[in-house]
């Protein structure tokens, strides 16, 4: 089993030990760029997801995007996704289908929530007049607990205006990570590792550090790093690539094609382990 907190670019997915994945209880995945392109799943990655359904195997996604955007794709099938969960907001809101109807809850309550989204608002705005370009991402109608600033979906933002958000949240207090396509900022100390922590003994009564080589981690972006270095055995898809000169912490693997068709060899391996 390859070691976490690595340093190291990862080795080819090809390369992995049977063996390691024999053990595997269930994948932990990202969405953007890792299981869709432009926003959609695409069709590989939604069949990779039913095969391992099939096949007994836990999938939860993790994401930075807001709920409202992930409440279609978490309701049971045939309406969403055949996944067992939905962490949004990078760990602030679990999504999970619960005797046929969609569950939703959080890591903060109610009076929490309602303190910072007042914050929220106004260190968006400082952003939208300080930051030339900025622009809030278009889903941001269904976010709950965060903001988020578009700088590669729909608008361009260079490399100092991605850093001048991030240094405004920041200095705000906020908690500030960058996806492929977004800047997320929230109040508070949850993460993508807090919230896989948090569904996976919510859902399923598993202690996940106490079986970290039961678990993979997917992902595809910079964002992606505390997940890599924390789990002994994760897959970078391989436009994760495309972040080379910023990775500090690399995944134990990578994949050989993209996004969703990079998420389909990951399951392959884990099935073909499986029979």
């Amino acid at each position: 089993m390859a070691q976490a907190n690595r340093a190291c670019r990862p080795a080819p997915l090809a390369r992995s030990p049977r063996e390691d994945w024999q053990v595997v209880r269930g994948l932990l995945t990202d969405i953007d760029d890792t299981l869709t392109r432009d926003g959609a799943i695409e069709p590989v990655a939604l069949d990779a997801l039913a095969r391992l359904r099939a096949a007994g195997v836990r999938v939860v996604a993790i994401t930075g995007r807001p709920m409202g955007w992930s409440e279609p794709f978490a309701r049971p099938p045939p309406q969403g996704w055949p996944i067992d969960a939905i962490v949004a907001e990078n760990g602030a809101v679990a999504l999970f289908a619960d005797r046929g109807s969609l569950r939703t809850e959080y890591v903060q309550d109610a009076q929490t929530r309602g303190c910072n989204a007042v914050r929220l608002r106004e260190v968006a705005r400082r952003i939208l007049a300080e930051v030339p370009g900025a622009t809030l991402a278009r889903d941001s109608a269904g976010r709950v607990t965060d903001i988020a600033v578009d700088h590669g979906e729909f608008t361009h933002l260079d490399a100092r205006a991605v850093e001048q958000v991030v240094a405004i949240m920041r200095g705000e207090g906020m908690t500030a990570t960058v996806s492929s396509i977004h800047i997320n900022g929230w109040f508070g100390d949850h993460t993508k590792l807090s919230g896989a922590r948090w569904i996976v003994q919510r859902l399923f009564g598993r202690e996940l550090n106490a079986e970290l080589p039961r678990w993979v981690y997917v992902g595809d972006s910079t964002n992606d790093q505390e997940m890599f270095g924390h789990f002994p055995f994760s897959v970078g898809v391989a436009n994760l690539m495309r972040f080379a000169a910023e990775l500090t912490v690399w995944p134990a693997y990578l994949t050989q094609h993209e996004r969703g068709a990079g998420f389909a060899e990951v399951a392959d391996a884990l099935l073909a382990a499986r029979a």
